[in-house]
């Protein structure tokens, strides 16, 4: 590995030249919710480096650990281990599932691996399952660590007990990993901004890898949160660009609509729809708008749209290279369905 960090790096080019515009969510590739063969993963990631794609995001919980197994032979396969920078999650170690039915859906996978996914943001917990990745992916390191789904939204009533247990323990751990070189950077990656919040407001955070919350449908993380973490010198990779779903597929076809994860609300429903009204009326896809969108704002690092085939994955960069002119992003702001303050792309 290099001894250069991925934030140095990344800052030789606006902030965003090492990581890339684009990054390579793993879940997909981890069988989330249907069986996924080692081939068709081998080929998916194969397809993700040939296209340029040099950053790869994993988790243990991916699969239970399968998704960091098949990113780390991937990556080993053809020497690419130099180049690729590669970040996965702590908070949730694996524990022996010894009775588990490997065929069925479990915690949203469908994994031949005899374990599970269990929260640990202890100390220990969060070494050893640094440790644990790093096997798996087949390195000497990891470039960024990220604490995995702490927040409200995940834990509920348990939330602030989980986080003292982080901020005693794990954070601790991810501290000494980095300090002692181990790791590269650290951040969260988690779904919701007022857990980041709380944690910067006790830690120093590198990145932080957020599930949607600033979209071309919601953005309220410009109020505190995306002005905070420019005051922390924090960097953001925007996964779940497309809502889970909703800003890709649109609402004008019907059939089921996610937001969420959940079931689209109605309101939900229709703001797409005048953002969809929008952009057709400038002949551009709603998913090329989603998916520009996050990166005109200057934390805004990469986004991980996350693909399960070449094809998705092509078609995921075509969106991306799309032109879309500067009239469709301001009749979006004029009707008030972009906020003002939202910073804008350029066109291409």
């Amino acid at each position: 590995m290099t001894d250069e960090s991925p934030i140095s790096r990344a800052s030789q080019d606006g902030g965003v030249g090492s990581l890339g515009r684009i990054g390579f969510g793993s879940a997909p590739i981890g069988n989330l919710y249907e069986i996924m063969s080692d081939d068709a993963a081998q080929a998916t990631l194969d397809a993700a480096w040939q296209s340029g794609l040099r950053y790869f995001d994993t988790a243990p919980h991916y699969g239970f650990g399968l998704s960091e197994k098949r990113v780390g032979a991937a990556l080993a396969r053809l020497d690419r281990q130099e180049s690729a920078i590669v970040s996965t999650k702590v908070g949730r170690r694996l524990a022996p599932a010894p009775d588990a039915d490997l065929s069925a859906l479990r915690q949203g996978f469908v994994s031949p691996e005899p374990v599970e996914s269990v929260f640990d943001y202890s100390y220990d917990g969060v070494l050893r399952s640094y440790e644990a990745s790093r096997k798996r992916l087949k390195r000497d390191s990891i470039d960024i660590l990220y604490a995995h789904d702490l927040g409200r939204m995940t834990h509920g009533d348990e939330h602030p007990a989980r986080l003292r247990e982080f901020l005693d323990g794990g954070y601790r751990a991810m501290r000494e990993l980095r300090d002692g070189g181990a790791v590269a950077a650290i951040g969260l990656g988690v779904n919701e901004t007022a857990v980041c919040e709380e944690v910067l407001g006790h830690a120093e955070l590198d990145l932080i890898l957020l599930a949607g919350r600033y979209t071309l449908l919601e953005q309220d993380a410009l109020d505190q949160f995306l002005p905070l973490c420019a005051r922390r010198d924090v960097r953001i990779v925007l996964g779940g660009p497309f809502n889970s779903g909703i800003l890709a597929t649109g609402v004008r076809g019907g059939g089921d609509l996610h937001y969420n994860y959940e079931p689209a609300p109605r309101d939900v429903i229709a703001r797409v729809a005048a953002i969809e009204e929008v952009c057709a009326l400038h002949g551009v896809p709603l998913a090329a708008a989603a998916l520009q969108f996050p990166l005109a704002h200057p934390q805004v690092a990469s986004v991980i749209p996350g693909t399960r085939t070449p094809e998705q994955l092509r078609a995921a960069l075509d969106l991306l290279d799309t032109s879309i002119p500067a009239e469709c992003w301001r009749m979006l702001r004029d009707r008030s369905l972009i906020r003002a303050d939202a910073p804008l792309p350029l066109p291409q």
